[in-house]
C-alpha cells in the first residue's frame, strides 16, 4: 500500500517542551519537497511517549493538514492498553490519516495469542489502514512470523514495520504471507538489506535529516539496481549508526536543530544530546553531504 523512504518524523518543540508548530509545518514542507514517500506522525521518533492523548491527536491531524494530500500521512497509534490504540486509532481516520501505525502492547509483555486478540480488536473497531510494528528491543515483546501470518488474514492489517533486526526474520514473514501484507524496515543499517529481500521501504529515522538521499536510495532498492542503492546508502551509513549513540530520538532532533529546521526542545525523561556526542553527529551529517 505504501513503498519507499517513509519519516518517522520528529516532533518538534520548545525549550519548554510544547510543540513548535511553525517548525512542523518546515519539517512538513521539506519532506514533500525532498521527494520523501510517506510521513508517520507522532511514533517513537515523534515522542508519542510524553505527548498526552489531546496532544497526540492534535499532531496527527495538523501534519494531515500541513501535507494536504500531497504526501501520505500515517498515525503513530499504538498503545499498550487495547481501548487506548483503538481509541487512538480512531483519532487517526477521523484526523485524516492514511493509515495507522501500531506498536506491540510494550511492558505488560502478552503472549502471542494476546498480541493477535490485541491487533484484531483495532483492526476490527476502526476500519482505516493499520500496519504492525515489532520492535522488542523497545517494548519487551515480540511478533513472531506467525503471529503476523495470522494477522496478514485480517484485511484492513497492511503491514509490518519489522525492527528486530534480523532479515531472515524478514524473509520468513515474507514467505508465510506472500503478497499479503507489506513488510518496512524498521532500522536503517538493515533498510537496504531488507528491501532488497522483498521489504517495500523503510520507515526511517534517518530520513529526518537527508529525506532525498533516503528516497533515492529506497527508489533505486526497490527497482532492484543494488549497485546505485548500495553507492547512496555507503553515505548514508554513519548516519544510519551515529543517530542511535543515544536512544532515539536524542540524536536525531539534535541533528535537525543543527540544521536549522527547528530547536533543540525535547521532554523529559529524554535529554538532549551529550556534547561528547556532537562530533560524531556532525561528521556523519558532514559524510552524507547534509551539511
Amino acid at each position: 500500500m505504501f513503498r519507499g523512504s517513509m519519516v518517522a518524523l520528529i516532533t518538534p518543540m520548545h525549550d519548554d517542551g510544547s510543540i513548535d508548530e511553525k517548525a512542523l509545518q518546515r519539517l512538513v514542507e521539506l519532506h514533500i519537497e525532498q521527494g520523501t514517500d510517506a510521513i508517520v506522525a507522532v511514533g517513537t521518533t515523534g515522542e508519542s511517549a510524553t505527548l498526552d492523548y489531546d496532544e497526540h491527536c492534535y499532531v496527527m491531524r495538523r501534519v494531515v493538514e500541513m501535507a494536504g494530500g500531497r504526501i501520505p500521512v500515517i498515525g503513530g497509534t499504538g498503545a499498550n492498553s487495547t481501548w487506548e490504540a483503538i481509541k487512538l486509532t480512531r483519532c487517526a481516520m477521523e484526523g485524516g490519516c492514511d493509515a495507522a501505525l501500531l506498536v506491540t502492547p510494550y511492558y505488560n509483555k502478552p503472549t502471542q495469542e494476546g498480541l493477535y486478540q490485541h491487533f484484531k480488536a483495532v483492526a476490527d473497531a476502526v476500519a482505516i489502514p493499520q500496519i504492525l510494528y515489532n520492535v522488542p528491543s523497545r517494548t519487551a515483546c515480540d511478533l513472531l512470523p506467525e503471529t503476523v501470518a495470522r494477522l496478514a488474514e485480517i484485511p484492513n492489517i497492511v503491514g509490518l514495520k519489522e525492527a528486530s533486526g534480523s532479515a531472515e526474520r524478514v524473509r520468513e514473514i515474507l514467505e508465510r504471507c506472500g503478497e499479503q501484507i507489506d513488510v518496512y524496515c524498521g532500522e536503517d543499517v538493515k533498510d537496504l538489506e531488507v528491501i532488497l529481500a522483498g521489504g517495500k521501504g523503510a520507515i526511517s529515522v534517518t530520513a529526518n535529516v537527508a529525506p532525498k538521499l533516503m528516497h533515492e536510495m529506497c527508489s533505486a532498492a526497490l527497482a532492484g539496481n543494488a549497485e546505485q542503492a548500495e553507492r547512496i546508502d555507503a553515505r548514508l551509513a554513519a548516519l544510519h549508526k551515529n543517530l542511535f549513540v543515544e536512544t532515539n530520538p536524542i540524536p536525531v532532533k539534535w541533528a535537525i536543530s543543527r540544521l536549522g529546521l527547528a530547536g533543540q526542545g525535547i521532554r523529559l525523561p529524554m535529554t538532549p544530546l551529550s556534547e561528547h556526542h556532537h562530533e560524531s553527529v556532525l561528521q556523519a551529517m558532514k559524510l552524507a553531504g547534509v551539511l
